[in-house]
């Protein structure tokens, strides 16, 4: 075999070897099924955390820099008359804060939740259910209700 057959042949095996490589995931990647929907927890410490705080109480590590500070998500049941308010996280959730709600600062997570989710309307009210049911397990002196679907 001359040089050049060597050297084509050196290239061919790793150029096989890079390919297959490129196959595999890394060994410490997590790989999630296309219907992966993350639980309440998981999305409120992405998404909330950090402007409303790992206990929700509206000290997060970002809260100091609002013009208007995050409420206490734990007090939401008792500041609407006792009751979890299902429709109204919904609709601040899917359409952005409301007047009522405070700062324009919190993003509107409908149109982000869509893009993700490949435009699927029910798997963003699916996400919004998830993180809903979670913040309603967080209630003071509440014990989370179920609830009609969003």
């Amino acid at each position: 075999m001359d040089v050049r057959s060597s050297v084509l042949l050196g290239a061919l095996l790793v150029g096989l070897c890079t390919a297959t490589a490129n196959d595999k995931p890394p060994v410490n990647q997590v790989q999630f099924p296309p219907t992966y929907l993350p639980s309440g927890e998981v999305m409120y410490k992405q998404y909330c955390a950090a402007c409303h705080g790992a206990d929700a109480k509206g000290h997060g590590p970002a809260a100091g820099s609002l013009k208007t500070a995050p409420p206490d998500l734990t007090t939401l049941a008792n500041r609407h008359d006792g009751k979890f308010p299902y429709g109204y996280l919904s609709d601040v959730l899917l359409l952005g804060p409301l007047a009522v709600h405070g700062s324009a600062a919190m993003p509107t997570w409908g149109p982000i939740f869509l893009s993700l989710d490949k435009r699927s309307e029910v798997t963003v009210r699916q996400r919004i259910k998830n993180l809903s049911d979670y913040l309603a397990s967080l209630q003071v002196g509440q014990k989370p209700r179920d609830h009609e679907t969003l």
